[in-house]
């Protein structure tokens, strides 16, 4: 299975911007999508989740209310941010998982990332 985050970019601080993630395999709805991302000097960053049967979603703390996690067909998942900050910066990749988990330990299979800078 591959996945393949795309969509960053150089933005203004208060923009939106969509990322993509496209995934080469099927994904099921017993499966686990997710964001993390991971800005320079720091840990890698749960952002939100999205349980693809039920099409619930989690978000963490510091983008809950701002971003949003949709699915796109069968196969893709989207990434809707709005009202972006420059601590939004950061490479964001997307992860494929069998289970509910925020820790990025959890998930087996990972897009390559995609760097969206956020300028203030």
């Amino acid at each position: 299975v591959q996945l393949q985050a795309s969509g960053g970019g150089l933005v203004q601080a208060g923009d939106s911007l969509r990322l993509s993630c496209a995934t080469s395999g099927r994904i099921f709805s017993s499966h686990i999508m997710a964001w993390f991302r991971q800005a320079p000097g720091k840990e890698r960053e749960f952002v939100g989740l999205i349980r693809w049967g039920t099409q619930s979603t989690t978000y963490g703390d510091s983008v809950k209310g701002r971003f949003t996690i949709s699915r796109d067909g069968a196969n893709a998942m989207m990434l809707q941010m709005n009202n972006l900050k420059s601590e939004d910066t950061a490479v964001y990749y997307c992860a494929r998982g069998q289970t509910f988990s925020t820790y990025s330990r959890d998930y087996n299979f990972w897009g390559q990332g995609t760097q969206l800078t956020v300028s203030s």
